[in-house]
């Protein structure tokens, strides 16, 4: 399926979903996320990567960014569309405006990551109160949900707690300063 010029398609819990790019204060925080991510992983076996369809059981998704081997031709799906979920070891998405699409962040994603099975999901929300990052480990994909939600609000930092981006802190330089 080719969407029309300015927007995505995504297959999120069954269902197509065709949403407009984002804003240009989304695309900030994920250029700041990916820059401060590449260097914290350079020199490893792992890096950064976005604009890649990440496919579970006839599900499709586009993370604005996720942690996975520098080389993943294993994990390409045999349609070439994607990779494996199984690849994903953290997934970062930057909430967007609107009803539809903070549902989408906050909930649907949230339970597809789970029932996936990646071991860490990080949401950098600017419409959660002042803004807020939440961390979701330990993912439970028989009841697509997570273990440990850990939020903070904007200028508090938080730490990734494990995998390979281990010790990846996301606080103002990503986020910008605490609000209101």
């Amino acid at each position: 399926m080719q969407p029309p010029e300015g927007y995505r398609a995504e297959i999120i819990e069954g269902a197509i979903e065709v949403s407009p790019t984002d804003r240009y204060s989304h695309s900030q925080i994920v250029f700041m996320l990916r820059e401060a991510l590449a260097e914290f992983l350079k020199g490893g076996d792992f890096a950064a990567r976005n604009d890649t369809n990440v496919i579970h059981e006839n599900r499709a998704w586009v993370p604005d960014l996720f942690v996975v081997a520098k080389d993943p031709e294993r994990y390409v799906t045999d349609d070439g569309l994607g990779l494996t979920a199984a690849a994903v070891r953290v997934v970062f998405e930057v909430a967007s405006p609107g009803e539809r699409s903070l549902e989408r962040d906050r909930v649907r994603k949230r339970r597809e990551y789970a029932r996936a099975g990646i071991p860490v999901y990080v949401i950098i929300d600017d419409y959660d109160g002042q803004g807020a990052v939440t961390l979701f480990t330990g993912p439970r994909p028989d009841k697509a949900d997570w273990e440990d939600i850990h939020r903070v609000p904007y200028g508090t930092e938080v730490t990734v707690p494990e995998g390979p981006a281990k010790g990846f802190v996301i606080g103002e330089a990503i986020t910008g300063p605490k609000r209101g």
